[in-house]
Parts: C-alpha cells; structure tokens; sequence
C-alpha cells in the first residue's frame, strides 16, 4: 500500500502552489514566537519544487524568522508570567530552563547557536526577551543564526536538485514507514 508517495506529491504540489512563499514566511514567523512546526518542512519542498528560487525561498524564510522572532522576544518582554504557564502545559519547560542557562552562560552566542538547537526556536526568542538581552544583539545573532540554517537547508536541496527528488520518491514509502515506527517506539520509551 503506497501512503507516502501521494502525500509527497500532495506536498510538492502545494509547495509550487503561487502563494506558497507568503505560507512559508507566515508559517516561519509563527514558528519563532509560538507554534512548534518548523519552517523546514515547508521550505525543503518548496526548494525541490523550485530550485531557481532557493536563495529567494531562504531569504524569505529567514526575514519571516527574524521577525517572529522580534515578536517572541515582545512576548518575552511584556508577557512571560502569562506565557510560563503555557510553556510549562506544552512541556517545554526544560527546554526554558536550558534556554535560562545558555543566556546566563553565553548571552548572544546562545541566540546564535539557537538557530541550530533541538530547542525549538520560540523558547530562546521569549527567554530572550524574558532577560532583558538588548534587542539589536538579539536580532544580529537571529538573523545570522537562523539565516545561516535555512541557507544551508536551501543549499543542500539545490545541489540535490532533481537526484534528490528521485531518491526520495524511490524511498519515500521506507523512510515514511521507518518514521512511524520511530515515533511509535518514542512514544512508548518517554511514556
């Protein structure tokens, strides 16, 4: 039974759809100040559907990013007694605790490095702001951090180009499959 290769195609579809960039850059704003979807995933197909418009789909995602991410920073300023609660529900509460730690520790290096981090991007944008760090190093270390990721994911697709099309739709099936069962065994090793 093929289940993945039609959702692959779906995606790829949607992802040359004419307002898919104005998807990627609401979807990359939101991501850095409050939902937990990644703009890789939006972005990597775009890329593959697109090549000619990788640097532009990168820049793009990183202006959205940096953006929201001045609005997590704003959350974090102005709101975090009411967002602590929330972040504590949403069991990201270690992940703002890390977050306290690495600004304590390395200030805008940890900014920068966030980019990279598994801690998802929104934690140090509120942290950010919940410690006060001044805005301008805040938006530089966002900018260069979350720029230099995207620019990468959008660099390795294009280099990939259609032999990455190809590969994945020979093994879409198996690393669809290979994925479920991943999240399977993580649900019931965390349980």
């Amino acid at each position: 039974m093929k289940l993945f290769e039609p959702l692959l195609d779906k995606v790829l579809l949607w992802s040359r759809h004419p307002h898919a960039p104005w998807y990627l850059a609401g979807l990359s704003f939101a991501e850095s100040s409050f939902f937990p979807i990644p703009p890789d995933v939006m972005l990597a197909p775009m890329v593959v559907a697109r090549p000619r418009s990788a640097w532009q789909l990168a820049l793009i995602t990183t202006v959205a990013s940096l953006l929201g991410g001045i609005a997590g920073f704003l959350i974090g300023v102005w709101a975090i007694d009411a967002v602590l609660p929330l972040i504590e529900d949403y069991g990201y509460m270690d992940a703002y605790v890390t977050a306290t730690d690495w600004f304590r520790t390395w200030g805008f290096w940890a900014v920068l490095a966030a980019g990279f981090s598994p801690i998802p991007y929104k934690i140090f944008t509120i942290t950010a702001g919940a410690m006060a760090m001044p805005l301008a190093p805040f938006a530089l270390a966002s900018l260069v951090g979350r720029g230099a990721r995207f620019f990468l994911v959008a660099g390795l697709l294009y280099w990939g180009g259609a032999q990455l099309e190809a590969a994945l739709r020979k093994y879409v099936e198996l690393l669809g499959w290979a994925v479920v069962a991943l999240l399977v065994l993580a649900y019931f090793l965390l349980r």
